[in-house]
């Protein structure tokens, strides 16, 4: 039988399970790593569309459990029960590369120059409409997959602020619901503080965190960027 879930309360699991749907919006064959210990699980998922690794961690009820296994995201989503705030872990898949290569778990520093939340929602904002403005200014004959992707790459590996950290990663923290807009914020009856965004990093890494979840990019390697679990 495959193991059970209990997370500290609802929220909790109403949090992961918009998480999970918004992973298989991007990728319905999603696979996503899940690791439990000392009361929190953490799921790693890589949405194709972003390149980046996105990472959401849950409150449990029992500090005592330990887990660690690759398991299909769709699957997981349909054990996830809201109401009863449980979940039952499905059977491991054969993970993608990427579950395979975690950046260490210490060392993290904080990095200065991030701009704030509202200022990298309006660099996104602005880099959708250049891409849409540049594609629809292709001549017939340079409207090809290779052509758009050549200007997506180069408008999305842009980097934020003074930092390293490029645009695609803050794309796929609002995407995924991890940069939420403070007027979405206040519609809900939350407060309207400025959202605590900050950049780490160790080593060649890069990790985007906010109170919603994180992006993870590394900054070095073979081929330029690429990215991987935090």
């Amino acid at each position: 039988m495959s193991a059970a879930l209990r997370f500290d309360d609802a929220r909790e699991a109403a949090d992961l399970a918009a998480f999970l749907g918004r992973l298989i919006h991007y990728d319905r064959a999603a696979a996503v790593r899940l690791q439990a210990g000392g009361g929190a699980l953490a799921v790693f998922g890589r949405p194709p569309s972003f390149e980046v690794l996105a990472i959401r961690t849950a409150r449990l009820a029992d500090d005592t459990v330990t887990l660690d296994v690759t398991v299909s995201a769709g699957e997981l989503l349909e054990s996830l029960d809201e109401l009863s705030a449980t979940t039952h872990v499905p059977q491991a898949v054969t993970g993608p590369p990427w579950a395979g290569v975690l950046p260490p778990r210490g060392g993290w520093q904080p990095v200065e120059g991030l701009p704030a939340a509202e200022r990298m929602r309006g660099a996104v904002a602005a880099a959708v409409a250049e891409f849409r403005s540049r594609d629809e200014a292709l001549p017939e004959e340079l409207r090809t997959r290779a052509e758009r992707e050549r200007i997506g790459r180069e408008i999305w590996s842009r980097t934020l602020g003074s930092t390293d950290l490029p645009l695609r990663a803050v794309h796929a923290a609002q995407s995924l619901g991890f940069l939420r807009p403070v007027r979405a914020l206040a519609s809900a009856g939350a407060p309207t503080a400025p959202e605590p965004v900050a950049l780490f990093a160790s080593g060649p890494w890069l990790r985007l965190r906010t109170p919603y979840g994180s992006v993870a990019v590394r900054t070095a390697g073979t081929g330029g960027l690429s990215v991987t679990p935090a």
